[in-house]
């Protein structure tokens, strides 16, 4: 299964949103989903932790997941986050990962990885319009 994630704010920290795109032989599903206020690296993290959920529900044998945040995909590949607000993300992440027999992480061009973008932007966009 093939998971594109981003995470996107407006502002930072300011209103946040995540947008997960799943792809497999049969699926094709995409969310967007605010996520109240924080930071943009916080948010791509809880887009990759989202991801991983929703795609696991599949029982997936593979993960390929796909994110524009170098940040997030080299601290899972390092398997370690400098910073605290992070940690408690990438551990969830790592867990998850670890029940999954074969997974993949790869950084891509934010231009590869415009679907997710464009949901997580719809996200913030919903939060916006319920607080007019």
């Amino acid at each position: 299964m093939e998971i594109y994630v981003d995470g996107a704010s407006a502002g930072d920290p300011g209103l946040s949103g995540i947008g997960i795109v799943l792809i497999a032989d049969g699926i094709y599903k995409q969310i967007s989903k605010p996520i109240g206020i924080m930071s943009n690296h916080e948010a791509e993290f809880i887009a990759i932790k989202t991801g991983i959920e929703q795609a696991l529900t599949y029982h997936p044998t593979l993960l390929r997941i796909y994110s524009d945040s170098k940040i997030v995909v080299q601290s899972i590949e390092k398997r370690h986050a400098k910073n605290p607000i992070f940690k408690p993300h990438l551990d969830i992440i790592l867990q998850l990962l670890d029940t999954n027999d074969l997974f993949f992480v790869q950084w891509i061009p934010s231009a590869s990885n415009k679907k997710a973008d464009d949901l997580a932007r719809q996200a913030i966009q919903k939060q916006k319009n319920i607080l007019k």
